[in-house]
């Protein structure tokens, strides 16, 4: 998301000479969308059949693997990918000083019936998470809340036009093949899509972090192996 910096106009009660006003975005919230180039192989296709035969926790329409670490023996070129983009992000949105390894920690494959949905949620133990596309349909959405939108909600305005100021929910496009990058803390839903004929199946993970935070002589050093 970028500054809105552009001069507002208003009109003074004494003149009708306009006043140049600034108004920023302060302290916004990334959300990383790519795109892989390629369709799921058919090797990554058996990948997916195992992993559902392995065995799913059903909920609410939706399911999740048993495997909670899948990326650690099937689907590797999907792992890749994700880190590639994992280190982009990094580089990009947090961009350390320091020398840090950024890794996936449990990874996990969702399945979502038709009019099936996912609860409110956010990740804990994690600093980035991701969820990848293997199939959905066109018009499938994920919805992202404002951190702070219980305070909004004590207000109870209506809204001649929703903007990025007075919003407190924005929902994505879900798109077959891309990736979506977003902090953990950042609370997620997906809700029902009464239209959908088939199965959405994603790849959810999080990650953590290697490496030497803070500093040994503000006494703030926390080393990470």
């Amino acid at each position: 998301m970028t500054v809105d910096n552009r001069p507002l106009r208003r009109k003074q009660e004494k003149t009708s000479k306009p006043i140049d006003t600034t108004l920023n975005g302060l302290f916004p919230t990334p959300l990383y969308s790519t795109k892989r180039d390629m369709n799921t192989s058919s090797l990554e296709n058996n990948d997916i059949e195992d992993i559902i035969k392995e065995g799913m926790n059903k909920n609410q329409g939706n399911s999740s693997s048993t495997n909670n670490y899948i990326f650690n023996e099937k689907l590797k070129k999907i792992k890749q990918f994700c880190e590639q983009q994992i280190k982009i992000y990094v580089e990009q949105v947090i961009s350390p000083k320091e020398k840090l390894n950024f890794y996936i920690t449990q990874s996990w494959l969702n399945v979502t019936n038709p009019g099936g949905y996912h609860h409110t949620h956010s990740h804990s133990n994690s600093l980035i998470s991701g969820v990848f596309y293997i199939s959905n349909e066109e018009d499938d959405r994920i919805i992202f809340e404002h951190p702070n939108r219980k305070l909004l909600e004590m207000t109870s305005f209506e809204f001649e036009t929703s903007n990025i100021w007075n919003t407190y929910i924005v929902t994505a496009p879900c798109e077959t093949n891309t990736l979506l990058l977003f902090p953990s803390w950042l609370n997620h839903t997906v809700a029902p899509n009464e239209k959908a004929t088939k199965d959405r199946i994603s790849i959810s993970f999080n990650t953590f972090v290697k490496g030497t935070l803070g500093n040994n002589s503000a006494l703030s050093e926390l080393i990470l192996k």
